[in-house]
């Protein structure tokens, strides 16, 4: 029986539908609250890695480095007293934005190896500049201490995470608007233009490495919010959060929801994370060998991850 692929129009619905989903959550999954919080968090770094691997095409396997410095922004200013949630969020977009528009000039440069051995050695260099002020960072330790005012002065962040879900799912749903719209924009499809043919861009006389710096730039700011998100929502900040091990996790939800799709990231931090989840409570001991197992079955699967395996019966690719 030959399926017949949904319509664009169907495809909103679709989106709709799934963020409905998440939105019930609070009602139909009142202890998981924390779980999907975090979840829609990783999407949202995800979100921030495809920008510049799925979509600009630059290889990365540090990403962790801005996800933790957002982190660490927004726990330092609540730490000193400066506990308001979306200048948290404002204060990491920025400073990450600025950060990673400064190593662009390093990241972009090259090829994929060079660009690949550069954001390692700059996450590893980050993470053991934050080992060693651990006056300021707390070390290996963590940051704690850090409190939060109530948002907008009247919604604590209680221990429930009722609070911190919905201040989640909004933060994270606006920053997906702007990246969707960003990548339906002119400078999106340029994006796709040097992903699949950099001299074809060039001989057009597109500013090629300008585009991928300001790319760089963005998706650095949205790994920051993202960071930012995890520091306030769980008052505290682990120094993994600037790890390899941060950056390798991020790429393999990547990989599994499906790069250079839109909502790969956010499909794919749902699977992941879920079972990891699911894995760790039938399997306490040996959890990380079932999702090993699942890890190499979805690579063999096919190509595109989910959303590549949805987009047969649903339009989730590339926006046009």
């Amino acid at each position: 029986m030959k399926t017949i692929p949904l319509t664009s129009r169907h495809a909103g619905l679709v989106e709709l539908a799934f963020w409905l989903a998440v939105a019930s959550s609070y009602l139909f999954l009142p202890d998981k609250l924390p779980l999907i919080s975090q979840i829609l968090i990783m999407g949202l770094f995800a979100l921030s890695l495809d920008i510049a691997l799925g979509y600009a095409g630059i290889l990365t396997v540090g990403h962790a480095t801005f996800f933790g410095m957002g982190a660490y922004c927004a726990g330092l200013l609540a730490k000193h007293g400066w506990g308001d949630p979306l200048l948290g969020v404002a204060a990491a977009l920025i400073v990450c934005a600025i950060a990673g528009y400064l190593l662009s000039y390093l990241s972009v440069r090259g090829g994929d190896l060079a660009r690949l051995m550069i954001t390692i050695g700059v996450g590893v260099l980050l993470a053991e500049v934050a080992n060693r002020a651990s006056a300021i960072t707390g070390g290996t330790d963590g940051l704690q201490g850090i409190a939060m005012n109530p948002l907008f002065g009247r919604y604590e962040f209680d221990l429930w995470g009722h609070t911190a879900f919905w201040y989640a799912f909004v933060v994270v749903a606006v920053a997906f608007l702007i990246v969707r719209l960003m990548l339906r924009s002119p400078f999106g499809l340029v994006l796709r233009g040097i992903h699949d043919n950099r001299k074809r861009m060039l001989a057009l006389g597109c500013p090629v490495d300008a585009r991928l710096r300001l790319s760089y730039c963005m998706s650095a700011a949205f790994a920051g919010v993202a960071g930012a998100l995890l520091a306030q929502t769980t008052q505290f900040v682990g120094i993994e959060s600037l790890g390899f091990a941060k950056s390798a996790e991020i790429l393999i939800i990547l990989v599994v929801g499906g790069a250079g799709r839109l909502y790969g990231g956010m499909v794919g931090a749902f699977v992941y994370m879920a079972l990891h989840d699911v894995f760790a409570d039938l399997d306490p001991q040996f959890w990380m060998f079932w999702l090993g197992i699942f890890l190499i079955a979805s690579a063999l699967a096919g190509r595109g991850g989910i959303t590549g395996a949805l987009s047969r019966f649903v339009p989730m690719g590339r926006p046009q």
